[in-house]
């Protein structure tokens, strides 16, 4: 009796925290969001910056070549797509003359299979339009306001990457005091353990993204899909957001073969090209490319982008990935947690 009483305070107590930590991460957006993007990025940066200062830069110079790699790489990127954008509103008054005969055609099909009148669609569409341009100023003060955010979120986020590789120590100092000396050993080999997975993690998943990219711009090239090379990479680092991101960026194009092409066999195209180079890059590319895993159940997975969209927006759906990753680290070392792990775990094919 006595031990069921204590293991239901402690499941309790374990709840309780749970909802504190939840409603901490979401009043903290602000900060915690900037924060944990500038440590996973100083996670993957470490072993880099580590070679680095073995052939004799300083501890500052490491970091700030690090850095600037990886700002390197995103300019470039943003470049690219920045000249496509630029490049598809070019086109924007050609593809929405063609757009209106298929909105007729759908007014249409509405009528006659729904049997609602033109005219009522054409009131709704006012009644609609009406609202969003009395709504208008919220909405471009939102838009100033998250993109100032945004701005800010630039700034910082490598100034935090590059206080966590500079006071390195410091942190693993913290981390020594916090657990004790009891679990020293195992504390270093998890950030050890951490540091190694990530990094070849992310370096693999740079390749197949890259990868991903050219053969979705090449399919679409074949299918002489406009703009392939912007909706190529788009879809390709819109699967950083598993499940979700594939299915958003892929209407976009699917669309625009829709407008533009005679025939129905274009969309379908599009819809092969991407199912295709998913299935090459789940069967063939990750495997062979990505040779460290993070072997996490696609429930969990599932439920991490769920909760991370909840708490914080697009950012949670990319941030929580990691945070699950390192969970399922820890609960590989903690025997305390097996029971989390056996949640959070992929679990393998026996082999035969």
């Amino acid at each position: 009796m006595e031990k069921q009483k204590l293991r239901s305070a402690n499941t309790a107590g374990w709840l309780l925290a749970l909802v504190c930590i939840l409603l901490l991460l979401y009043s903290g957006q602000t900060l915690f969001v900037p924060l944990f993007y500038g440590l996973f990025i100083a996670i993957v940066l470490y072993p880099v910056c580590r070679w680095l200062e073995k052939h004799g830069f300083s501890k500052s110079m490491a970091i700030g070549t690090g850095l600037l790699l990886v700002l390197l790489l995103f300019a470039v990127l943003i470049w690219i797509i920045f000249l496509q954008f630029n490049a598809f509103m070019s086109d924007w008054p050609e593809l929405k003359a063609k757009l209106q005969p298929a909105l007729n055609d759908g007014q249409q099909w509405l009528e006659t299979n729904f049997n609602l009148s033109i005219a009522s669609q054409n009131e709704w569409w006012q009644k609609t339009s009406g609202n969003l341009s009395a709504n208008s100023t919220g909405m471009l003060e939102g838009f100033f306001s998250k993109t100032a955010s945004g701005l800010f979120a630039l700034f910082i986020i490598p100034v935090f990457a590059a206080l966590f590789l500079y006071n390195r120590r410091d942190f693993v100092s913290f981390l020594e005091k916090l657990f004790g000396d009891d679990h020293k050993e195992r504390l270093h080999h998890i950030l050890h353990q951490t540091i190694g997975t990530y990094f070849h993690f992310i370096k693999g998943m740079v390749i197949v993204y890259l990868l991903v990219g050219i053969l979705n711009s090449i399919g679409l090239l074949v299918l002489g899909i406009r703009h392939a090379i912007l909706f190529g990479f788009l879809t390709a680092i819109m699967t950083i957001i598993p499940y979700v991101g594939i299915t958003i960026s892929a209407l976009l194009p699917i669309t625009i073969a829709w407008i533009t092409k005679d025939s129905i066999w274009y969309p379908l195209g599009v819809v092969g090209v991407f199912v295709l180079v998913q299935y090459l890059e789940a069967n063939v590319i990750f495997p062979r490319v990505v040779a460290t895993q993070l072997n996490i159940s696609t429930w969990a997975t599932l439920v991490a982008i769920i909760a991370g969209g909840i708490l914080w927006g697009v950012s949670g759906m990319i941030l929580f990935i990691p945070f699950l990753g390192m969970l399922k680290l820890v609960t590989d070392n903690v025997p305390e947690w097996e029971a989390l792990n056996i949640l959070i775990r992929r679990n393998e094919k026996p082999k035969k």
